[in-house]
């Protein structure tokens, strides 16, 4: 009996895909529990219809972190660091404090787990963070970390 797979199946295939599997596992496993429905020309228009609306989705998500990733590539971030006597840092600039910052001023958010090889700033001067927008997206944010005068 072929099924079209709603959710990824160990041993059998991942979803969306068009399976032929034996008529009593479709019948008493796979149906039941929502893993499959039968491919009949239904399922093929919904399925198509799904796949559309996904690819859609996609595009429309990539179009919105492109132009998240122009507006955050033309300004520079600043933040202010106490520096001691001795020109060692008080504290550090980190991922969730460039997070917000990036929130209040650009109005975009971003997860600070999208950031690439992130290294709490703890350095005065000018440094690139790297965000993953989307898959193949990356941002290069200019971030500017200044001595508290």
């Amino acid at each position: 009996m072929k099924v079209i797979l709603l959710k990824d199946v160990k041993k059998v295939g991942k979803k969306d895909e068009i399976v032929d599997v034996s008529d009593g596992y479709a019948t008493n496993f796979l149906i039941p529990r929502k893993l499959a429905v039968p491919y009949n020309e239904r399922t093929i228009s919904q399925l198509k219809a799904n796949q559309a609306r996904a690819l859609a989705e996609e595009k429309a998500h990539k179009e919105e972190a492109l132009v998240n990733k122009k507006k955050l590539e033309e300004k520079e971030i600043s933040f202010i660091l106490a520096i001691g006597e001795k020109g060692k840092a008080f504290g550090a600039i980190t991922a969730k404090k460039v997070e917000e910052k990036i929130k209040e001023e650009f109005k975009i958010n971003v997860d600070r787990r999208k950031f690439v090889n992130f290294q709490p700033l703890n350095q005065l001067g000018p440094t690139i963070v790297e965000i993953e927008l989307f898959k193949d997206v990356i941002a290069k944010v200019k971030v500017l970390v200044k001595d508290k005068e």
